[in-house]
């Protein structure tokens, strides 16, 4: 039986179509959980990470979201033993989620737990963790802002109310990289209202490429810029493009 039949079966359902998810102790994950390093022998590792995925619980999250933490060689047993660890976490759905958010907190990289996250949620719930998370952060310079930018590349996937709203203060963050999937985000919503927010970030805005992907995307969607904004905007589009008489882009 694969990994994804086991977490999926209907055996794991109880008569009254709930979920049967014994609560494992806390000596039985902490005995699995020691092996949930990088300098661990691979057979352990993977046996305790198997273990701890099928007990299918938001007790044991912790210790299979530490597979995401590091890498190992070579990289086919580095896949394998990251999809166990993805799937005992989703197979704890909801009660994973306390976890994941405490782990996108303070994590390098969040790539997996938005895995997870699409696959326990859907768009709507999803758009509010993500949110939730990014209000988390502030717009002044970081170490490692690539969760930051994740999480805003994660957005783009969802359309949701509340997106241009969380994210738009993120158009004037430090790292241009995170601006420039702002814009991203921004405009994957296809919601008019971000031509006035998006304007002003270009005209504020030092780097071509962003400088370049705002004035694309107004170009594309036909938005009308606000009256207010066309004035300095039309000053700073990029070469090619032009502002027309009524206030859309046009390349």
């Amino acid at each position: 039986m694969s990994w994804f039949n086991f977490f999926t079966t209907k055996s794991n359902v109880d008569r009254a179509g709930g979920s049967r998810r014994p609560r494992p102790s806390g000596n039985v994950i902490a005995r699995h959980a020691r092996w949930i390093s990088k300098k661990a022998q691979a057979h352990d590792r993977q046996a305790a990470l198997e273990a701890l995925a099928k007990t299918r619980s938001g007790v044991a999250v912790p210790a299979l979201l530490k597979r995401f933490t590091f890498s190992i060689e070579p990289s086919i047993t580095d896949q394998d033993e990251r999809e166990i660890a993805f799937h005992g976490v989703v197979a704890a759905g909801e009660d994973a989620l306390p976890s994941l958010r405490a782990f996108c907190s303070n994590a390098e990289s969040v790539t997996w737990p938005l895995r997870i996250m699409r696959e326990i949620l859907d768009d709507e719930q999803l758009a509010g963790e993500i949110i939730e998370l990014l209000a988390e952060w502030d717009t002044e310079y970081h170490r490692n802002p690539e969760p930051k930018a994740q999480l805003l590349g994660a957005l783009e996937r969802v359309k949701d109310a509340r997106v241009c709203s969380g994210v738009e203060r993120f158009l004037e963050d430090f790292d241009e990289p995170t601006r420039f999937q702002a814009v991203g985000t921004f405009l994957a919503q296809d919601a008019p209202e971000a031509t006035g927010p998006l304007a002003r970030a270009l005209v504020r805005e030092e780097a071509v490429r962003t400088r370049n992907r705002i004035a694309e995307g107004l170009a594309m969607r036909g938005w009308i810029v606000p009256e207010a904004e066309r004035a300095p905007l039309a000053k700073n589009l990029p070469h090619g493009y032009r502002l027309d008489a009524d206030g859309r882009v046009l390349r």
